[in-house]
């Protein structure tokens, strides 16, 4: 285990270090999984607190019609940032959880198990520009002062969650081990009714189609971001230490922000690094609003 400032590196992965409860960390193999267990999995900034919304749209018929004023926070809990991990145990099922742990963290009842995991994904450059300016706004992690210093770090792997390239290849070259479905970010930009269609698919939820509009409908990522159950503005609210600057935990939810934030010759240095990195990778990813 690790310091390194605002970070803790802990069997190869770097967490908040003020957020995270290290002695869940020291025990999450014996976390105890059960059948009807749900996880988002993904690396920071991919589009988790998207996800968060979705499934609570997906299960919960109060949050659907507004009925129960509750944030996503607490609907989807996030597995290695739960205050009181007793808590998470006491929790009725279907339990639902986002986290950004690599797979060799995962709990081992998760593996070949009933257990359903989402895997999202989202290119990376976009990523990397997202987790840019969330460095920034937030208290907890270390900014950096421009786009040319926080691409050395992300592509060196010294930011939340590690190496974008080693979480991502980790979780598809042991998808066998899991009961796991990928879904892309962009697709959920893109079509966002089928990909809801494709994550009810899978976690076995048939939906009316009224239910399936209003879930649509709610979870387009303007009316998210204006959403104070799912847009962490509660979060932030509560805890006023997060916030160092001016910002929002979402911001633009778009493809091909990376385009407006990194100059010609850092693109081809990226290219070059993710050509080597995630050669014969299978699966797609979508650069540009305009890319099929």
């Amino acid at each position: 285990m690790e310091d390194l400032e605002f970070l803790l590196k802990f069997k190869g992965c770097h967490f908040i270090h003020s957020e995270v409860n290290v002695e869940f960390l020291e025990n999450m193999d014996d976390f105890e999984i059960r059948e009807d267990d749900v996880f988002i999995v993904s690396y920071p900034k991919s589009g988790t607190v998207w996800a968060q919304h979705l499934l609570s749209l997906i299960y919960c018929e109060e949050y659907r019609k507004r009925t129960a004023n509750v944030d996503t926070v607490y609907r989807v809990r996030h597995l290695e940032y739960s205050p009181d991990p007793s808590d998470l145990d006491r929790s009725p099922s279907p339990r639902l959880f986002c986290s950004h742990i690599p797979y060799y963290l995962a709990p081992r009842g998760l593996k070949k198990q009933k257990a359903k995991i989402i895997y999202l994904y989202r290119n990376p450059k976009d990523v990397m520009c997202s987790f840019f300016h969330f460095s920034k706004m937030l208290s907890v992690l270390k900014p950096s002062a421009n786009m040319e210093e926080f691409m050395e770090l992300f592509l060196e792997g010294k930011v939340l969650g590690s190496l974008w390239f080693d979480h991502i290849r980790g979780w598809c070259e042991h998808k066998s081990h899991f009961n796991i479905q990928f879904i892309m970010y962009e697709n959920m930009i893109k079509d966002l009714r089928s990909s809801t269609l494709k994550v009810c698919k899978f976690l076995g939820k048939e939906l009316s189609k009224e239910d399936m509009d209003a879930v649509v409908s709610q979870a387009m990522f303007e009316n998210m971001k204006s959403d104070p159950r799912a847009n962490y503005e509660n979060v932030l609210k509560r805890r006023h230490d997060l916030r160092r600057t001016d910002g929002h935990f979402l911001r633009k939810g778009t493809i091909g922000d990376w385009k407006n934030h990194m100059t010609v010759a850092q693109n081809e240095r990226f290219d070059k690094i993710f050509q080597k990195e995630m050669k014969d990778f299978p699966l797609k990813f979508i650069w540009d609003i305009n890319e099929e």
